[in-house]
């Protein structure tokens, strides 16, 4: 029996994970999922009902589960208090504290999707794109840092990007191995012609590649690849990157799928434990309201069933169902003519339904 951690969070948080919840049941009940669930807290409403963005107790249970599957933490609520108290803080301190240094986060227009993009149906058609970033160093987590005054009185503010060899060698050696599944194809991506550290990435991916034959490596500066990621997306398999490149760029990917609602994200460590987590936000401004799509919150229990629960059937299920019910019913980010708009919770028992 495996154990699986249900984190709410703030906002949406909790509408997408009842959802979810939705068709966890439905895969216990129907098609052999063994798994049990406990819920936790984290961000602002750890923050309010524990004092801390990440309480203890939520750590505790974070190390003995098999996955964690986090919603969404943050809000205006929030924005003002101490630094060390604000929501975000806890997702980088849960990432930190389980090392889980390797995030995933997969680039993928769904058929019944490819009209919901800005660009051409023919730019982004049947895209699939793997990005690969490094999650628990860099300039995130990087020392020194800090707000000091000047001796002219003046304020200043710095952060450290900083990456060991051993580092940037496990995050690539992961990014080869899956390439190696996928279309043999890797791009690093990096600033090496102004950042040392970036050329120490490079050098260092380079050497990893080496190991890899069957890889054809490539590298990219960073201001390129988000231009080329919009021009010519179907020339990326693979893409590893640093914490704060990843960071923007698989934003950027996202919106090719045409909502940022849309897509999941795993965040693994070498145990294959992970915490996986929508790419989208806590969405504020309609929390409440039946309004948020759940599909990235469940597209991301396909990926814990896939990497950390060994259920790889169930997670073949879940993203059949969620291509399924994308023909016939939409949540009003990706809403199409002809097509039945629905809310959270529906979308959530659609997707169960559909589940073969």
């Amino acid at each position: 029996m495996k154990k699986l951690l249900l984190l709410p969070g703030d906002g949406i948080g909790p509408e997408i994970t009842r959802a979810c919840e939705t068709v966890i049941a439905r895969l216990v009940a129907d098609f052999g999922l063994a798994v049990i669930t406990a819920q936790g807290l984290i961000g602002g409403a750890g923050v309010d009902a524990a004092g801390s963005p990440l309480p203890d107790e939520t750590l505790a249970e974070a190390r003995t589960s098999d996955a964690v599957l986090l919603a969404a933490v943050g809000g205006p609520k929030w924005e003002n208090i101490e630094r060390e108290l604000r929501p975000e803080r806890g997702l980088l301190k849960i990432r930190a504290e389980l090392n889980l240094f390797c995030n995933l986060r997969p680039i993928l227009v769904h058929p019944p999707l490819t009209a919901a993009s800005t660009l051409r149906p023919e730019v982004i058609g049947g895209l699939d794109i793997l990005i690969v970033r490094e999650l628990v160093s860099g300039i995130y987590f990087g020392q020194p840092r800090g707000i000091e005054t000047a001796d002219t009185g003046e304020r200043f503010g710095y952060n450290t990007m900083r990456y060991t060899e051993s580092e940037i060698e496990r995050i690539a050696r992961l990014a080869c191995e899956f390439a190696r599944k996928r279309g043999g194809r890797l791009c690093s991506v990096d600033k090496a012609n102004v950042l040392e550290v970036c050329e120490l990435w490079r050098e260092v991916v380079t050497r990893v590649a080496s190991d890899y034959p069957d890889v054809a490596l490539t590298h990219m500066y960073v201001d390129n690849a988000a231009m080329q990621l919009v021009r010519d997306p179907h020339q990326f398999d693979v893409m590893v990157t640093t914490n704060m490149f990843g960071d923007i760029l698989s934003d950027l990917g996202s919106m090719l799928t045409g909502s940022i609602g849309m897509l999941p994200s795993a965040s693994l460590n070498e145990a294959s434990a992970g915490l996986y987590e929508p790419v989208h936000g806590s969405a504020p401004d309609i929390a409440g309201q039946d309004l948020a799509n759940p599909l990235a919150m469940i597209a991301s229990l396909a990926m814990a069933l896939r990497y950390s629960l060994a259920d790889a059937e169930n997670a073949d299920r879940v993203e059949a169902a969620i291509v399924e019910v994308l023909s016939a019913c939409r949540t009003g980010d990706i809403m199409a003519p002809g097509l039945d708009r629905v809310g959270t919770a529906e979308m959530g028992e659609r997707v169960a339904h559909a589940l073969k």
